[in-house]
């Protein structure tokens, strides 16, 4: 699963999406393979100047994300609207 999350997140940056919004609302865990996939994804579009953004809602995966320094990394938000607002509208891919 994780596999086809990374090559999901690392194809829509290949295709040229300049903003990618990875919705994890629905989300209560999140293991180093999930975390490896995140942390490429914000790589690759650093590369390429494009935008990653979060939406996380469950304290286990917000702590996770915390202890390894991914939001650090990549801005988390609350819920997709609040990361969809925080790129502008051209940014939306």
């Amino acid at each position: 699963m994780a596999d086809s999350f990374r090559e999901a997140l690392l194809s829509a940056l290949n295709d040229g999406a300049l903003g990618l919004i990875v919705d994890l609302t629905a989300t209560v865990f999140i293991d180093s393979a999930g975390i490896t996939a995140l942390v490429r994804a914000s790589r690759r579009a650093a590369a390429s100047e494009a935008a990653v953004r979060l939406a996380v809602t469950a304290p286990a995966v917000l702590r996770v994300l915390d202890l390894v320094g991914v939001d650090q990394l990549i801005e988390v938000y609350p819920d997709v609207t609040a990361a969809a607002a925080s790129l502008s509208g051209d940014r939306l891919s």
